[in-house]
């Protein structure tokens, strides 16, 4: 199975990063926050890799241009570019990684849509490029396989952005509760699509409104409830928490 990485939003929450490079490729532990999403993908079986890139495409084109010279010792003659040697390995090295630059202002759907044409009509994942989670792909794919409808979700019970505070019917407060998990389930990503999504899609989708709203309302989604580890990367202190999470030596998402 392949995995389409959406890499292309312009990051506008996070401007302290995103000025000079796109959001996916901000930086936790001193690697993209996409590469963590590929580790967690890559040691559970998914190698297969395609990016769909816009806001400064360039910078991931390059950084997997590039990736071998970066992580490895190499040889090269100068006048000839196609003599570089590399020398030793790294854990990525059975990674395929295909980069397509989808448009600056493409939304979600179009962005898959436009690389229906490397999946091969098989049936993929797709997820967002600043969510980190342990997700187990293994259960997620067995319940995808097990419900047989074109499309998988999942979803988490999000962590409530305050604290909250439990008053009684006499108005006196009887406790206070730091920031609990709320009662709804929301989408985190990891989808799981058959090649029929494709019916639903076009170039100016956006996949979290018209599309998914089909497809629930043709009974063809099933949700996935992850009860693990989740938290994306949209604004500047969710980047600085992650860093030290990592840097506690301590994160939930390092499953490889």
């Amino acid at each position: 199975m392949k995995a389409v990485l959406l890499a292309g939003g312009l990051g506008t929450r996070m401007r302290e990063e995103t000025e000079f490079r796109p959001k996916p490729m901000v930086e936790v532990g001193g690697r993209p926050v996409l590469w963590h999403i590929m580790k967690v993908l890559g040691s559970q079986g998914i190698t297969d890799f395609v990016i769909c890139t816009g806001y400064k495409s360039e910078y991931i084109k390059n950084y997997f241009y590039n990736y071998g010279a970066s992580n490895l010792d190499f040889t090269v003659r100068l006048g000839d570019q196609s003599s570089t040697v590399f020398h030793g390995s790294h854990d990525e090295f059975d990674w395929k990684v295909t980069v397509a630059d989808t448009g600056l202002t493409t939304m979600t759907g179009g962005r898959i849509k436009q690389v229906e044409k490397y999946l091969d009509g098989e049936p993929f994942l797709a997820t967002y490029g600043d969510g980190l989670a342990d997700i187990d792909l293994r259960a997620l794919q067995d319940f995808h396989a097990q419900h047989g409808k074109t499309a998988t979700i999942t979803t988490t019970q999000a962590v409530s952005r305050f604290g909250v505070v439990d008053i009684e019917p006499s108005g006196l407060v009887s406790q206070f509760r730091e920031k609990p998990k709320v009662s709804d389930w929301i989408n985190i990503g990891y989808f799981i699509f058959q090649p029929e999504i494709f019916k639903h899609l076009d170039t100016n989708s956006v996949l979290e409104e018209e599309p998914l709203r089909k497809l629930a309302e043709e009974d063809q989604i099933g949700a996935y409830k992850h009860h693990g580890f989740w938290q994306p990367m949209d604004t500047f202190r969710e980047s600085q928490m992650l860093n030290e999470i990592w840097d506690s030596g301590k994160a939930p998402w390092k499953v490889w």
